[in-house]
């Protein structure tokens, strides 16, 4: 199956477009994400036919995706710093791209120079307005053609422009017949009264895609052109549906999140979602709290594992020392004192290496045991906090498992020694 795998951040922005009745602003968010992108681009760009959707999402160059590239005239190379203007109605006096980004163009792309795709997304709640769309999109994709050069002068050079797609999605107020379909519209070459051609990427450098969807309902066919594309974004930018995980998951993996999924879309509206959020970003603040104290208890233990061997490394060189002075005195000495002196040394010896491993060991046990009582602590805060945030045991023991590299059994034992303490 041609599955992406679904990140953290995407699975949050789909939470949190569980219920897009109408609002531009949550639709979009969603379209911002790279597997998003990706099954979309797939879907539509000529370029990507026959390349997976996990090819097309490392097509997209991530720190060229931007909200904020003006689309105004004498203006469109000048990139704003701020958050994105909705595109609530077309006859906005906006004049922003609601999502610009680049992309890899495999088909004229080299081992040593890469070509690259330049695409703007814009979602549309509706499609029937005072002027066509398309018209609105020609001249997106002209401003997107132009804002590649600088100023224009008499030696510039129009080689290096790169082919530019505008890709309009359209959910509502769809004529009944265009419902779910798909529009293109291409630079082609009609006419030519000489023998001669000219190479296709030479004049193919603006294509608009016209996505019209139409209703919450699609009852497509498999065998439909656009099928799995269309039924994608139906999923995607109405509410969602009991199916909704099914169908996404024929596209993204999120199988490795799917527990935190049943979690949160259990709330009742989309501001619960938010309230869900604010907790668990309390719950993450507690967790780095734990982890910096582990950290300083790690730190604090090498460190007295550190001092523990110095104070064994001269105690050795003492004895070294001592035992060295004693074999000559006894060499000094008669043949009876010298072998009275080897005995004692040898004693002495023994006992020193016996003192030795006797506080190499009791280091290494109390470092075990500052170790454990750490491990223990920060198990306890776990244990704590979640209750405190009357998360149910299994989640409890789950994160145990997760976080301390627990046995289930283990895990259990923790919830109920800690349990049993705090209530």
């Amino acid at each position: 199956m041609d599955k992406l795998k679904g990140s953290m951040d995407t699975l949050s922005a789909m939470q949190i477009t569980e219920d897009t009745r109408g609002l531009d602003a949550e639709c979009k968010t969603i379209l911002y994400k790279k597997e998003v992108l990706a099954v979309i681009l797939q879907g539509v760009i000529t370029e990507y036919k026959g390349y997976s959707r996990q090819e097309v999402l490392e097509f997209i160059e991530d720190d060229s995706i931007t909200r904020t590239m003006e689309v105004s005239p004498g203006r469109t190379n000048t990139e704003t710093r701020g958050s994105n203007t909705e595109f609530i109605h077309l006859n906005e006096k906006t004049s922003n791209f609601d999502l610009a980004f680049q992309a890899k163009n495999p088909l004229l792309s080299t081992e040593d120079i890469q070509i690259n795709l330049h695409i703007n997304i814009e979602p549309q709640k509706k499609y029937k307005t005072k002027y066509p769309i398309e018209k609105r999109g020609i001249y997106y994709l002209a401003r997107r053609l132009s804002s590649q050069l600088s100023l224009v002068l008499e030696k510039t050079d129009y080689a290096p422009l790169e082919k530019c797609y505008s890709i309009w999605i359209c959910r509502d107020d769809i004529p009944s017949e265009d419902c779910y379909s798909i529009s293109v519209y291409e630079i082609v070459n009609t006419k030519n009264t000489s023998a001669n051609t000219v190479a296709k990427e030479s004049y193919d450098l603006m294509t608009l895609v016209v996505i019209k969807l139409g209703n919450e309902v699609y009852n497509g066919d498999k065998e439909d052109e656009g099928y799995e594309l269309l039924r994608f974004l139906n999923a995607i930018l109405y509410p969602h549906k009991q199916n909704f995980m099914s169908v996404i998951s024929d596209y993204i993996d999120f199988s490795e999140n799917e527990e935190l999924w049943k979690e949160v879309t259990g709330v009742s509206s989309w501001f619960d979602v938010v309230y869900e959020g604010t907790k668990d970003d309390a719950k993450k603040a507690v967790m780095v709290e734990v982890e910096e104290e582990k950290r300083l208890a790690r730190e604090e233990i090498e460190e007295e594992k550190r001092l523990a061997r110095e104070e064994i490394e001269e105690e050795k060189k003492l004895a070294r020392e001592e035992i060295e002075e004693e074999k000559r005195l006894a060499r000094e000495g008669a043949e009876k004192e010298k072998r009275l002196a080897r005995k004692e040394a040898e004693e002495e010896k023994r006992l020193a290496r016996e003192e030795i491993e006797e506080e190499k060991r009791l280091a290494r046990e109390g470092a075990e045991k500052e170790k454990r009582l750490a491990r223990e602590e920060g198990i306890q805060a776990v244990v704590i906090d979640n209750l405190e945030e009357q998360i149910p045991k299994e989640r409890i023991i789950l994160k145990l498992q997760k976080h301390f590299k627990l046995s289930e059994e283990e895990s259990e034992q923790y919830y109920n020694k800690f349990t049993v303490r705090t209530f």
